[in-house]
């Protein structure tokens, strides 16, 4: 019979949190501006804020 084993392994380390990578259209705010069109000819009046439909609105690249 092999002799028991008396020493334990030392704990495995902790894995360190690795902070996800802000997306690149919106630069990690979530919002993107959008041309406001009015008029028959279509001419641009002014932008306001949508939604980033790279992240969907979190920030983060979602290729990372």
């Amino acid at each position: 019979m092999a002799p028991r084993r008396t020493t334990t392994k030392p704990p495995a380390p902790a894995p360190v949190p690795v902070e996800p990578a802000p997306c690149q259209p919106c630069g990690g705010s979530g919002n993107v501006p959008v041309t406001v069109r009015v008029g028959r000819k279509r001419r641009p009046v002014g932008q306001q804020d949508g939604l980033c439909l790279n992240c969907l609105g979190s920030g983060t690249d979602p290729d990372a």
